[in-house]
Parts: C-alpha cells; sequence; structure tokens
C-alpha cells in the first residue's frame, strides 16, 4: 500500500519511464532501418564489384539458313481436268530418243497417232520383224533427217479418201512427251509430206489420258530442256 501523499509522485514516475520507453523503441526503429539500408549498399556495391569484373556472356549471333540453289531444270506445264491433260487443237510434241520437238495436230477423228517417215525398209533382227525409216529434224526444212530403228508392233490398213485401195502402214511404239506428260504410244509410219503438221496425235493417246479444248492452241509447256536442239550424231 503506497500513502496517498505519495500519489503524485508515482504517477510522474511513471511518465517518466513510459516517455523513456517511446524514444528507446524509436531510437531502435531508426537503428533498424540505418542497418537494413547499410547492408543493401554493401550487397549492391558487391553486385556492381562482381559485374565490372565479369565480362557479360553474349549469345552467339543465328546461323544463317542455306539457301538451296533454284533446280536448273525447269518442269514442264500441263493444266489437267479430272486427271486428265488438257490440250489445244494444237500442241508441241517432244519425241524422245532422238529428242525432237515437232508441232503436232491433236485429232480425236484419227484412231492412231501417225508421225511423217520416209524410206521405210523391213528387217529381221533376233527373228523379230523390225523396221528402219527416217524422220525429219524440225527447222530444217526436212533437209536433214535422222535414221532410227524400232521392232514392228503391228500393221494397219489406212482407207483413204483420195485414194481407191488401202493402204497398208507400218506401226511401231514410240515415247513422247506432250507438256509433263510422258508416254509411250503406238504410231504409224506416214508419207505427211504434204500435211500441215508431221505429227498427228489419235484418239489411242488420247484415250482416258487428255481432253480436248478446241479452243486452245499450245495449252500445255515442254521442259526447257527439251527445247534444246539435238544433234544429229546425238540423234542417231
Amino acid at each position: 500500500m503506497v500513502p496517498k501523499d505519495n500519489m503524485e509522485d508515482l504517477r510522474s514516475s511513471v511518465h517518466i519511464q513510459r516517455a523513456t520507453q517511446v524514444t528507446m523503441e524509436t531510437n531502435a526503429s531508426v537503428r533498424h532501418q540505418q542497418v537494413i539500408q547499410q547492408s543493401q549498399n554493401a550487397t549492391q556495391s558487391i553486385l556492381d564489384a562482381i559485374a565490372t569484373q565479369v565480362t557479360k556472356p553474349q549469345c552467339p549471333p543465328p546461323a544463317r539458313k542455306t539457301i538451296c540453289p533454284a533446280p536448273t531444270k525447269q518442269s514442264g506445264r500441263a493444266d489437267r481436268l479430272k486427271g486428265k491433260v488438257v490440250v489445244g487443237e494444237v500442241e508441241k510434241f517432244y519425241l524422245a530418243e532422238p529428242g525432237l520437238v515437232y508441232t503436232a495436230r491433236i485429232d480425236s477423228g484419227a484412231e492412231t497417232s501417225s508421225i511423217h517417215a520416209r524410206n521405210i525398209k523391213r528387217f529381221e533382227r533376233d527373228g523379230s520383224n523390225w523396221v528402219r525409216f527416217e524422220v525429219p529434224v524440225p527447222g530444217t526444212e526436212e533437209k536433214d533427217w535422222i535414221t532410227l530403228e524400232r521392232e514392228i508392233s503391228r500393221r494397219v490398213k489406212i482407207i483413204q479418201s483420195s485414194a481407191e485401195e488401202a493402204e497398208r502402214r507400218v506401226v511401231v511404239e514410240l515415247p513422247f512427251a506432250i507438256g509433263d506428260h510422258e508416254q509411250v504410244a503406238e504410231f504409224t509410219l506416214a508419207d505427211r509430206q504434204n500435211l500441215t503438221y508431221q505429227v498427228l496425235v489419235g484418239r489411242n493417246v488420247l484415250r482416258d489420258v487428255m481432253l480436248i479444248d478446241v479452243g486452245k492452241e499450245f495449252a500445255t509447256e515442254l521442259p526447257q530442256e527439251y527445247l534444246k536442239p539435238a544433234s544429229k550424231g546425238d540423234a542417231e
């Protein structure tokens, strides 16, 4: 028990203690913030020192993509409708072996295709019937001819309106191309000297393979390498 006459002194002492406690808490908080700031400054100084001593890694430049050169061979072109080659009434015709390019007439009225030929001589080879014949070199006005030999596929009778009797013709198989379409088909060997076109493409080629657009000519394009003139020596 405290005498009542000493209460004022006690209150004064408590007040002083509270003020002292607040002051101490404030000082402690200030010192704590100072310690944190000093620690952050020291850490940043260390990081700056490391950054100045160590070279910053750099990513290597991206590898350049290799650009493939364009192919030297230019493909031919032939539009198709339901899988069939669309041709005009006149087309460029590539005769493989010997490698000659003719202008051919496309005619659905002719049953069998034909090609201009001369000096047609039949002979026998290894028990089979063969034929030796010459075909003209386009662009030479038939001054140059190339000799070919093929096995006879069959013979056909051709009835022309200008002749009274049927003409028997030899039929051989020839590899050819129209646009980017390549095929082997039968051709009759005929004298087409008085006709406009040295090659006639008939139904035996057109059937199930080509469609004729009567309003067009040269609807297809041969590969550029086919259009290079073949030398007579190479062709023979």
